[in-house]
């Protein structure tokens, strides 16, 4: 459902609109009166002490936790009204993959395309990308390492070229050479029009990626100065 709510400051509208936005992990406000706008094509790191809302924040904008109060629109869609349709326009790395480990690599990255409308060109693509082509397409994913199971999640994310990207710690479980494919991968795709929120314990090399930082603290975005920018908390 579409929903008219303020520009930003950008004079366009925010991929990500939240005003006073509640979330309830049972009866505890995980995010408790969120403010925050995000424009396209920005980079935003989210960092805090575990329990701050960063895992809900990501969850609830990729529509799978229900916000309970306040203003939630992403990507102009009304996540109070509707949660549904904003699910096939982003892309979550979570800390679960979300794999099928009797499947093998191809199977699965093939699959999650397929099942988000995009063409299994895609899929090959993003295996080359983060090298997952060749012999290991064929490996099963519950014989792979992390890293490697890290590597096929991300291509599964890519592979479906999401408008809003969602990441839960993408540097975890990633040697040297495979944090920096995550940070190449985050450039290339904001350079290409899409929006990153990340959450990262790699500060150094997250705010190095970031143009924007909030900092969650007992639910809700704290004031902040940014990276690269002006740090755009509402």
């Amino acid at each position: 459902m579409e929903h008219d709510h303020p520009t930003s400051r950008s004079g366009t509208e925010p991929v990500v609109h939240l005003r006073g936005a509640v979330a309830l992990l049972g009866r505890f406000p995980a995010l408790a009166g969120v403010d925050l706008d995000v424009d396209r094509r920005r980079i935003v790191l989210l960092r805090g002490a575990n329990g701050a809302g960063k895992t809900t924040l990501l969850r609830a904008l990729a529509g799978l936790v229900p916000i309970s109060a306040g203003e939630a629109v992403v990507l102009g869609v009304d996540l109070r009204v509707d949660r549904q349709s904003v699910r096939h326009r982003v892309g979550l790395l979570a800390h679960g993959t979300g794999l099928y480990d009797e499947l093998s690599v191809a199977d699965n990255v093939r699959f999650w395309t397929l099942a988000a409308g995009a063409v299994l060109a895609d899929a090959e693509s993003a295996m080359v990308r983060l090298g997952l082509d060749g012999r290991l397409s064929d490996v099963s994913v519950g014989r792979l390492s992390t890293g490697q199971r890290r590597r096929t999640s991300l291509a599964c994310l890519i592979a479906r070229r999401p408008e809003l990207w969602l990441l839960d710690e993408p540097h975890a479980g990633l040697d040297k050479e495979g944090r920096d494919v995550v940070d190449e991968l985050v450039r290339d795709a904001a350079a290409a029009g899409a929006t990153i929120i990340l959450s990262s314990h790699e500060l150094d090399r997250a705010i190095d990626l970031a143009d924007e930082i909030v900092t969650l603290g007992g639910g809700v975005a704290l004031d902040d100065s940014g990276a690269g920018g002006d740090g755009n908390v509402a």
